[in-house]
């Protein structure tokens, strides 16, 4: 039993959003985003230290995170209207594949070549291209970043998640293939189980557009100051419960909800959306960034060790070198090619959930290499526990340098104004 166990979860909550909002208020005078304050400010709060927000607290305030990704893949997905994107033409596209792919590519090459473990390879490569699209966008509102660069992060921070979790699909099918080999259990089933991701997509894709038309049609007839806001958070919920029921990506669903109500609406509704959103992101940014800051285990930075650091440097060369040859073929304007790649380093709870699904499913998978207390090691039970000890650790990394990366990205292409702060 912690000895803090009996606080109050509102109690903790309400000091949350107020200590939070202070101190990351208070980030400007170190030239830092806000929610760089309200990580330290977790990391103080959780295991790491005072451990007033211990495991079983984050376990409870868990649907916290669910509906900020909610909320931040709403915002993007408001952004993502397609008469803008191809006035940025076919270059984000560009971009968004290269950088997802490079970033696979990358990692996979240096960790095999490390690991000689084809399998584990294939894993780490599927989780680098997956991003933090709240670090991302986060520092777009505090800094209110206007600019060809910032509607590109907006497109590729959103998309990228969607294209990263169809690699991971395909890339966890063959790497549950290879481990099957080992025991002779392998069979024609990498072809079935690649299906899925796919299902995953046209899935999100349907429930998100209905969901969209229905919260549209009831929009425009919105008479009653603060009856948007109810809509928007009931829709929201829903997107976030379906996703979880038919286990899609909430990013995902929640951005095509975004995508089809800006593509398809007058803009006084749109209007009306980013309104309402504007007033309450601020609170769900100090909420979850708290949260992710309590959530890191600052102990297990030891653990890093080369094969964690050897993912950081493969990520982030081909993240940012994926981006620029993605720009360069896409012929987009020299600030997006120069500086993008700095914009979408960000990991953090994709990644970590993408390496959850790996410890939970590849349990098992593969031939005994250990047995410890009686119990039988697999080859999977191995990759599982790599995978997630080392993405937890690396996270901590991402999630800390990114927001800066993206605030220097933003400050240097001229969109963003250091003195105007929010708060």
């Amino acid at each position: 039993m912690h000895e803090l166990s009996s606080i109050p979860i509102l109690l903790i909550l309400g000091t949350v959003i107020v200590v939070g909002f202070y101190i990351g208020n208070n980030m400007k005078y170190m030239k830092l985003p806000s929610l760089i304050g309200y990580m330290v400010f977790g990391v103080l709060l959780g295991p790491s230290l005072f451990d007033i927000m211990h495991d079983d607290i984050q376990q409870d305030l868990s649907f916290i995170t669910d509906i900020a990704l909610s909320f931040v893949a709403l915002s993007i997905g408001l952004e993502l209207k397609f008469s803008v994107l191809k006035k940025l033409g076919k270059g984000i596209i560009y971009i968004i594949i290269a950088e997802s792919f490079a970033a696979f590519i990358v990692v996979f090459l240096v960790v095999y070549i490390f690991t000689k473990d084809i399998a584990l390879s294939l894993i780490f490569g599927s989780v680098a291209p997956a991003s933090a699209p709240a670090g991302t966008v986060a520092v777009i509102h505090e800094y209110k970043a206007k600019g060809n660069l910032t509607k590109a992060l907006y497109a590729i921070v959103g998309f990228d998640d969607g294209l990263g979790i169809i690699i991971f699909g395909f890339a966890a099918a063959m790497a549950k293939y290879f481990l099957m080999t080992e025991t002779g259990d392998a069979s024609g089933s990498i072809l079935s189980a690649m299906i899925f991701p796919l299902k995953e997509v046209l899935l999100s894709l349907i429930i998100g557009a209905i969901l969209a038309i229905i919260i549209s049609l009831l929009a425009r007839n919105m008479k009653k100051e603060g009856g948007l806001v109810i809509l928007i958070f009931g829709f929201s919920f829903i997107a976030c419960g379906l996703s979880e029921l038919f286990h899609l990506s909430i990013i995902l669903t929640n951005m095509i909800l975004g995508m089809v109500i800006v593509n398809t609406q007058p803009h006084f509704v749109v209007q009306k959306f980013h309104e309402r959103l504007v007033l309450f992101m601020p609170l769900l940014f100090i909420l979850f960034f708290t949260l992710a800051g309590a959530n890191l285990h600052v102990s297990s930075l030891p653990s890093l060790g080369v094969l964690g650091v050897l993912y950081i440097l493969a990520r982030s060369a081909g993240l940012i070198g994926g981006s620029r040859i993605g720009a360069m073929f896409g012929n987009v304007e020299d600030k997006i090619k120069k500086w993008v790649g700095l914009g979408i380093l960000s990991q953090a709870g994709v990644a970590i959930g993408l390496s959850l699904i790996v410890k939970y499913e590849f349990s098992g998978l593969g031939k005994v290499v250990e047995t410890v207390n009686g119990v039988n090691i697999t080859t999977g039970d191995k990759v599982g526990s790599i995978v997630i000890t080392t993405v937890t650790a690396t996270c901590i990394f991402f999630e800390i340098i990114g927001p800066i990366l993206t605030k220097i990205a933003l400050t240097k292409a001229g969109e963003i104004n250091t003195n105007e702060k929010t708060g």
